[in-house]
C-alpha cells in the first residue's frame, strides 16, 4: 500500500525507482499492507484539496496523477459514482475508505498473478515451451501442440505467445 505524505522542503514524490515533482502528496511505500483508519484519514486529507470534507472527480485524478498513475476523467468520475454512497457525486470519508480498500485488494491479486506469469513466463511472454516445462514440473505432462492450443485461446494478439497482459484475461475468466 502507498502512504502519502506532504513534504513541504522537496515537494518531491518519491517511489521505489522514480522521482517525479509534485505539489502535495509523496507516497512511501509500506511492506506491511496494512491500513489503518488515521492513515486513510491523512490520506483522504490529502486527496480533498478544498478541505470540503469530500474528494471529487477532479481531486481524484490529480492526485493519482501526482502518485504517477493515470486516471482519465471517466474513469475518476466511474470510481467516485460505484463508491458514493449517498448520490451526492463526491466520496466522503467512509466512500474513500471503501475505494482505497478495493485498490489494495486489486494490487494484491496483481501481484499474486505477476508471481504466478513469472513462473511460466520466459523472455517476458509465455511461449509454448514454457508452457510444457511449467505443466512438466506440476505433473501435468503435455504436448507442445496442445500448449499451443492453450496459448491461442487468450492469445488476442496472434504473435503465438502470451504477454502479461493475455495471461490475466485467461487467469480472471
Amino acid at each position: 500500500m502507498f502512504h502519502f505524505r506532504r513534504n513541504e522542503d522537496e515537494k518531491t514524490m518519491t517511489t521505489t525507482n522514480t522521482r517525479a515533482t509534485t505539489t502535495n502528496c509523496v507516497p512511501v511505500s509500506d511492506n506491511s499492507g496494512s491500513s489503518n483508519k488515521g492513515e486513510l484519514e491523512r490520506v483522504f486529507t490529502y486527496f480533498d484539496e478544498n478541505g470540503d470534507g469530500k474528494v471529487s472527480p477532479a481531486e481524484l485524478r490529480k492526485c493519482v496523477k501526482a502518485v504517477g498513475g493515470e486516471l482519465t476523467v471517466e474513469e475518476a468520475e466511474m470510481a467516485v459514482r460505484l463508491s458514493d454512497s449517498d448520490g451526492d457525486g463526491l466520496l466522503g470519508i467512509e466512500d474513500f475508505t471503501k475505494l482505497m480498500e478495493g485498490m489494495e485488494e486489486d494490487r494484491n491479486k496483481e501481484s499474486e498473478l505477476i508471481g504466478a506469469f513469472g513462473m511460466y513466463e520466459m523472455e517476458g511472454y509465455i511461449t509454448p515451451k514454457s508452457l510444457k516445462n511449467m505443466l512438466s514440473r506440476l505433473g501435468e505432462s503435455t504436448s507442445i501442440d496442445n500448449c499451443k492450443a492453450m496459448i491461442r485461446r487468450f492469445d488476442l494478439n496472434g504473435d503465438g505467445v502470451l504477454s502479461f497482459d493475455e495471461f490475466k484475461v485467461m487467469m480472471t475468466t
